[in-house]
């Protein structure tokens, strides 16, 4: 009964904070417009500031390592393995202006959705491979117009917490960019809150680990595979990792 209460009040308070955020995004969205650049940042930083509020009524203790390897004046393309729908908000603590490429389902969500298209996020639709290839052209904009974009290579979900195959799409679009690749490892977010139920599990200890960025000079397009894999190893190997610590303690929230 307890576990039903908990994710009835967490959803809540979640579903409240997202309303509320709609006509304070919608003014940012606004202000933002009259400046004349399309990158809209500050509706985006406001954005992810609704993700770090709803961190705020989960009772998780986040601990964010590794923060001194990102340097808030390079663009990067951002890797992270995939747990859960817990690492949105997980990752709107990163410290820099991002876009985020997302399963075109997300945007389709009433009211969450239309913050994610304020923001500038980029749907796709990966059953439409027209459609992914305009996705791709769209963040290679933003990566040159210094706004770095976050990608989800496993495509989806992790049904068991093991790190899943990647694509390759992001690191193609890494190496024709010349943009570093920057690596995060979340851990915790899959028990969180597991797939295919609403109901939050017990899990109060969240990891999100920044690993060393990874420079692709010297790196060929059809080199992309290879390239992949190395990055995907070096999340795995940071998993297996963290899961062999200790578990945090109750205190140390980022």
């Amino acid at each position: 009964m307890f576990q039903y209460l908990r994710s009835l009040w967490i959803w809540s308070a979640s579903a409240f904070l997202v309303v509320l955020w709609v006509p304070v995004l919608g003014l940012v969205w606004l202000f933002d417009g009259l400046s004349g650049k399309e990158q809209r940042l500050r509706t985006g930083r406001w954005f992810r500031r609704l993700g770090r509020m709803v961190t705020r009524v989960n009772p998780w203790n986040i601990q964010i390592t590794g923060s001194e390897h990102m340097d808030t004046n390079q663009v990067y393309v951002i890797v992270s393995n995939h747990q859960s729908l817990a690492d949105i908000p997980l990752l709107s603590h990163l410290k820099l202006d991002t876009k985020w490429l997302a399963k075109v389902e997300l945007f389709r969500v009433p009211v969450f959705g239309w913050l994610m298209k304020m923001a500038g996020d980029v749907p796709v639709d990966r059953n439409v491979p027209r459609q992914g290839a305009k996705a791709m052209l769209k963040c290679a904009k933003y990566l040159r117009q210094r706004v770095s974009v976050v990608f989800f290579p496993e495509g989806g979900r992790s049904p068991n917490g093991e790190v899943q195959p990647f694509n390759e799409g992001a690191f193609q679009l890494a190496i024709r960019e010349k943009i570093p690749i920057l690596p995060l490892v979340v851990e915790g977010t899959g028990t969180a809150l597991p797939s295919k139920t609403w109901l939050w599990g017990r899990t109060r200890n969240i990891q999100l680990r920044v690993l060393e960025a990874i420079p692709v000079e010297g790196w060929g397009v059809k080199e992309s595979g290879a390239l992949r894999d190395a990055v995907r190893q070096k999340i795995v190997d940071e998993l297996d990792r963290l899961r062999a610590l200790p578990s945090i303690p109750e205190n140390a929230r980022g």
